[in-house]
């Protein structure tokens, strides 16, 4: 194998974006958080949509459903951290189940071929096969649900079908993905995954889901959904970049630049996601790698792989946790609870008595 080169990205080694790198910078590194288990009565409803404009962006940042969720996220990048995709861990038959019918979504892609087409994206097909999953996807879910938790589908199964794309508009962005993420975080909330689980949730769910939509996106031609264009990480995805940081922390001798490296690429691709999302890219996309992705090549020059997942972390919940256009389509039932203004209200008369008096009595707002 050839020794990688002694890179330098063309700018300076930063998360060089054009409009929010302040907002990255400034932001502090997300913390691992325990996910609370709901406890009996059960009171599962249909999620809704809640995001419509920053003020909303803001309820929702400040409330504790954005806090664990996203610990959700970072405890799976830390349950990774420093193992290959293959190592032994824990499989449970709830983890084995979910596998099993990601691999049966696979198999319907072969089960529905492509139609012939003209244009660059935006296969018809694509919206057969999402039909089968309206059609059979709750009963798939159902494989692995206890018994208490059976009248939870209502709830939890449309995180599932927004997972894998429109069927509309024919197309796949990092708001899919975070829904896959959001179903996941429902099932630990019912304790159906536990934190033993979560090596495996990343290493065998995750990874298979990804390859699941690779497949999608290749064989249907999925449009990227709200992609930044040269100045996002990838069309696509954003998590495993996360996770496949994580893999790679402390690793002896893997450093960010031997990105550039293609022997590596060819050669660890398979263990390490992020070696495979680098792969990808170099695969779809023409030209040299410092044009059409930027900000992959100045992330190459940080300086080791721990930077690179806090920042990553870092730019996840400003660059998609954060925006409307993305979270506009995310959903809020018992499980993700959204906040009004009158719970904030409430909690804030219950800590601060003598302050929400004076508040009330400027008029800003009505008691109760």
């Amino acid at each position: 194998m050839s020794p990688p080169p002694n890179y330098r990205p063309i700018r300076a080694p930063a998360i060089n974006l054009p409009h929010n790198s302040q907002a990255i910078i400034l932001s502090p590194v997300p913390h691992a958080e325990k996910v609370p288990v709901v406890t009996p009565p059960y009171q599962f409803q249909r999620p809704v949509k809640r995001i419509h404009s920053p003020d909303d962006i803001r309820r929702f940042q400040e409330s504790a459903s954005f806090k664990n969720f996203l610990g959700f996220v970072v405890s799976l990048s830390e349950s990774i951290d420093g193992h290959k995709i293959a190592d032994p861990c824990h499989v449970s038959p709830t983890v084995a189940t979910i596998v099993s019918i990601l691999e049966t979504l696979l198999r319907w892609i072969d089960e529905i071929p492509p139609v012939p087409m003209s244009s660059r994206y935006g296969n018809i097909s694509f919206r057969s096969w999402h039909d089968r999953l309206a059609e059979k996807g709750e009963s798939l879910v159902h494989e692995f649900l206890p018994d208490e938790f059976k009248e939870s589908t209502i709830e939890i199964v449309p995180y599932l079908f927004d997972s894998f794309g429109n069927a509309s508009r024919i197309d796949y962005g990092t708001g899919h993905e975070t829904n896959f993420a959001a179903w996941l975080y429902c099932l630990a909330k019912m304790g159906i995954i536990k934190e033993e689980d979560y090596h495996a949730v990343v290493a065998r769910v995750f990874v298979k889901y990804l390859e699941l939509m690779r497949k999608l996106q290749m064989v249907y031609c999925l449009e990227p959904a709200g992609s930044h264009g040269v100045w996002g990480l990838d069309d696509y995805h954003f998590l495993p970049f996360i996770f496949g940081s994580s893999q790679l922390v402390d690793h002896k001798y893997m450093k960010p630049k031997f990105i550039h490296n293609d022997d590596i690429l060819d050669n660890f691709s398979s263990e390490y996601m992020y070696l495979s999302c680098i792969g990808f890219v170099k695969k779809v996309k023409k030209g040299l790698f410092a044009e059409h992705s930027p900000l992959l090549d100045d992330i190459s020059g940080v300086s080791n792989w721990k930077k690179v997942n806090s920042g990553l972390l870092k730019m996840y919940k400003v660059d998609v946790l954060q925006k409307v256009p993305i979270m506009q389509h995310f959903l809020f039932g018992s499980l993700i609870k959204w906040y009004d203004s009158s719970f904030v209200l409430s909690r804030f008369k219950h800590s601060n008595l003598w302050l929400y008096n004076v508040v009330c009595g400027l008029g800003f707002v009505s008691r109760d």
